[in-house]
């Protein structure tokens, strides 16, 4: 690696710092077509495995299978509305 590349990777890791200790996770959009499944997912790599939440509130700019965001979420006391979950 050159050193541009070295920096650039440190800061990107100190910025994905910030953002966890503003209590932001890190998750990736997963686009789905089939019949009862949610259309859009957000994979998160947790500590003691992959989980899937279900958001129901995500803004068109963010419909992109594969795309990564930072997002924070509250949790619902209700059935999931999928089988994808």
């Amino acid at each position: 690696t050159t050193e541009t590349e070295a920096m650039d990777k440190t800061q990107t890791s100190a910025k994905a710092q910030k953002m966890m200790d503003k209590g932001f996770l890190k998750g990736t959009i997963v686009a789905s077509t089939k019949e009862g499944e949610c259309p859009f997912l957000i994979e998160v790599k947790g500590e003691q495995g992959n989980y899937f939440l279900d958001p129901i509130n995500l803004d068109a700019a963010f419909k992109n299978d594969g795309q990564l965001v930072w997002f924070t979420f509250r949790g619902l006391r209700m059935m999931n509305r999928c089988d994808n979950v």
